[in-house]
């Protein structure tokens, strides 16, 4: 018998012998299931990757978009018109100037020019012309005031001309404006020719007419136009005009 061993033994020659290096044991396989070692398979990918830096980008784009635009407030309200205060007029304190007509003549009583030198301003309506001419009482010194000669009442506009005359009952303004020192009392000017006419003096016209208001100072050709006043009762009326 030989010594050799057999080779018709269960290992044949060839046969992947453990430890060899050369064994691989085979995983049984199942129909439509990969083995441990296959990779899974990626289908589009560069497509997937290329999507969503498109959908990034267009996502950051539209942000800023958003972002860059100005808010957008809601309209005020509107608000109510603005009140104006509208001042009351101020009273008019100015005395009414009385108007001596033929129905109505009274221009004062007798307490309105209590003390000598007093005076009240009012209008004469000449009947003749329809003219309302303006015209100054005074009250003279000495007597009661219950006289007609306790009065001077002139009108006070020039007889020729349109110069406006003036009451002057500052001494002051005599001796200043007009240049007149001697004045003691007041006194009727006229501005335009700085002639004045003293009450207290008479003066004769033509046709031998005796009036008051002689001139003192200045070049006007006669008196201003003297108005007749009548008392009645406590009231002064200017009736006539020259």
């Amino acid at each position: 018998m030989s010594d050799q061993p057999s080779q018709s033994g269960p290992n044949p020659p060839g046969a992947n012998q453990p430890g060899d290096g050369r064994f691989k044991a085979e995983m049984p396989q199942i129909p439509g299931v990969s083995g441990p070692s296959a990779k899974p398979k990626r289908e589009g990918g560069p497509l997937l990757v290329v999507g969503g830096l498109v959908a990034v980008l267009a996502a950051v784009f539209v942000g800023g978009k958003f972002l860059s635009r100005p808010a957008k407030h809601p309209d005020p309200p509107p608000q109510p018109a603005a009140q104006i205060d509208v001042p009351a007029p101020a009273p008019d304190l100015t005395p009414s100037i009385p108007v001596a007509t033929e129905d109505d003549p009274v221009v004062a009583h007798i307490g309105d020019l209590a003390k000598p030198w007093d005076s009240q301003s009012f209008t004469f309506r000449n009947k003749a012309t329809g003219e309302n001419v303006p015209a100054i009482l005074i009250r003279l010194p000495g007597g009661t005031g219950g006289s007609a000669t306790n009065y001077y009442s002139v009108a006070m506009r020039a007889p020729f001309g349109n110069c406006q005359l003036e009451y002057v009952s500052d001494l002051d303004k005599l001796r200043t404006d007009y240049g007149y020192r001697q004045a003691r009392h007041p006194l009727v000017g006229n501005p335009c020719s700085r002639t004045l006419f003293d009450p207290l003096k008479y003066a004769t016209l033509p046709g031998n007419v005796l009036t008051r208001g002689a001139i003192v100072q200045g070049s006007d050709l006669r008196p201003p136009l003297g108005i007749e006043i009548r008392v009645k009762g406590k009231e002064l009326r200017a009736v006539r005009m020259e």
